[in-house]
């Protein structure tokens, strides 16, 4: 765990126990729906950060100390109102429910980040192609940086001549990973470690050579979308190739 998300836990867990204290030395002044409002809010600042434990921490921290500080009897973990004991079931319910939609919510919002980082990569492969002279070299080296980012491997090369053989592991233009014939589970085993995937380089009959994709330091799991987007980009310079031949 590094030291920025050890504070961030440290002080979800720590801020509701500093307002249970500062609401109860106001409690004849703030009521308990009040009470119940601010240490949510509390809550929601710790789900926005985007991580679950920090949300999860501050909802429970929020629980236990309105409990201690805020319902009879004071000072103890007990509670003997029935609808003391529904507001404090409540807040840890609303506290983790909070929590969820903010992680969902910072999940589109980086889903939607990802597919215009696509769609730039697309057009600034689309925007070389369309050049008087392109230069092959230049659009090969940009088109393999971009399959690095959208796929997150290690290594994306050019390789001119025939197509893979048989045995060796393909991402085919449907976006399908095979390994020696099998189709290859992305999602659940990423794409393979201890040797390449092999991406045709081509349009229609003709071949140009592949793109060798390397992730051997770790294991990549790239999207379907991540994928198709991979094999748009060598379809354009197959496109492009073809086009100079």
């Amino acid at each position: 765990m590094s030291r920025h998300r050890a504070w961030l836990i440290a002080a979800a867990a720590l801020a509701p126990l500093l307002a249970g204290a500062l609401l109860a030395a106001f409690q004849d002044n703030v009521t308990t729906a009040t009470s119940a409002l601010v240490l949510v809010l509390i809550v929601v600042a710790a789900a926005a950060t985007g991580d679950r434990v920090a949300g999860l921490v501050a909802a429970v921290s929020s629980g236990v100390w309105f409990d201690v500080f805020l319902t009879e009897p004071r000072g103890q973990l007990t509670i003997k109102n029935p609808e003391d004991l529904e507001v404090t079931v409540l807040l840890v319910l609303v506290g983790v429910a909070v929590t969820e939609v903010a992680l969902w919510g910072h999940r589109q919002q980086a889903r939607a980040s990802r597919r215009a980082g696509y769609l730039d990569g697309v057009f600034g492969t689309s925007r070389i192609i369309a050049e008087p002279q392109p230069s092959a070299e230049a659009l090969i080296e940009h088109v393999a940086h971009q399959i690095i980012e959208v796929l997150d491997i290690d290594d994306c090369r050019f390789v001119a001549g025939a197509g893979p053989g048989p045995q060796e592991a393909t991402l085919d233009h449907g976006g399908q990973v095979t390994r020696r014939g099998h189709p290859v589970n992305v999602d659940r085993d990423g794409l393979p470690v201890d040797e390449s995937v092999r991406l045709v380089v081509g349009q229609g009959t003709v071949c140009h050579g592949q793109f060798v994709l390397t992730a051997s330091s770790r294991v990549a799991r790239p999207s379907a979308e991540q994928l198709e987007v991979a094999v748009l980009l060598a379809d354009q310079v197959g496109a492009a190739l073809t086009r100079n031949d």
